[in-house]
């Protein structure tokens, strides 16, 4: 079965198993795959043996999902599930593979948005250079100058924010080490070099843990952000969370109030400003009056 099959099965299988709280058969697994082959034509059938299916169970507790086999009812449970934020990512985009090749020759089904940013041809190069630490050189051009320039640089790690990739990297500049974001689809001309870097050991999840975006505000003091979200807000807030961080104050049928735990920076008021007209921001002060900040400027 090829990579592909394989997750979307795995997939399939902690989807029907979070619909039965009290679990399921391997018969009755079975019997949902089975089903799902023929209702949704997949290219592969997903049912398969006892054996392969327990060594699925590794696999997905791997990805942070555990499913226990009670004896006594002779069935399968999920009992703890900490989904890890990039195995999700991967099965959601796994959904969509999926779902475009049923669709593709109807394509008024789903209608995939168009304002897409590019770069990611170069995706499987940075791979490589992170992965074989391969200095790469490369054009650049930043949005605010409009001025294309050569860069030399060290690649560490890509992150993903809205839609957007960005290349953490070092520049070779002898100056200090310094990880900068670099926007893929403002790369152009990209080429591997000969030489070889010595990686630094840095905590990527460390320069960001506080950060909302690609700014890293490693060594700033993070802030306790209460913010309130009408009820109807307050639905779209509780499905895609703004932060890692967001916990939940107060959950009615008039109010969702969430707190943060993180250092505001730019890409943070911008997200604030999306939520105008349904939100009020309880505290700090230093936050409310730098959105009322932003606000002014645009009415000017």
């Amino acid at each position: 079965m090829a990579i592909q099959d394989k997750n979307i099965r795995l997939m399939q299988i902690t989807s029907f198993l979070k619909s039965k709280p009290k679990g399921a058969t391997f018969k009755e697994i079975m019997k949902h795959l089975e089903e799902l082959y023929h209702k949704e034509s997949f290219t592969t059938n997903l049912a398969s043996s006892q054996k392969t299916f327990s060594r699925d169970l590794p696999l997905l507790l791997e990805m942070g999902i555990e499913i226990k086999f009670k004896r006594s009812t002779m069935t399968y449970q999920i009992v703890n599930e900490e989904f890890s934020e990039s195995s999700q990512t991967i099965f959601d985009n796994i959904l969509l593979l999926n779902a475009y090749k049923q669709t593709e020759n109807n394509a008024d089904i789903m209608i995939f948005e168009k304002r897409k940013s590019r770069g990611l041809e170069n995706l499987n190069g940075l791979l490589h250079a992170i992965q074989n630490r391969k200095t790469i050189s490369l054009n650049y051009t930043k949005h605010w100058e409009g001025i294309t320039t050569k860069r030399v640089v060290e690649s560490y790690a890509l992150k993903e924010f809205k839609n957007r990739w960005y290349l953490l990297a070092n520049e070779q500049d002898g100056k200090d080490f310094f990880l900068k974001t670099f926007g893929l689809d403002r790369i152009s001309d990209f080429e591997f070099n000969s030489k070889i870097f010595k990686k630094q050991e840095v905590d990527i999840d460390k320069l960001f843990v506080n950060s909302f975006g690609i700014i890293s505000t490693l060594g700033e003091i993070p802030e306790t952000i209460v913010l309130s979200f009408d009820y109807e807000q307050g639905k779209f807030i509780k499905t895609l969370p703004i932060h890692h961080s967001q916990k939940v104050l107060i959950d009615n049928d008039s109010e969702y109030r969430i707190q943060l735990t993180l250092v505001p920076t730019y890409d943070f008021y911008q997200e604030l400003l999306t939520h105008t007209g349904r939100m009020k921001i309880i505290s700090p002060k230093n936050v409310k009056a730098k959105y009322f900040e932003l606000i002014d400027s645009a009415k000017n």
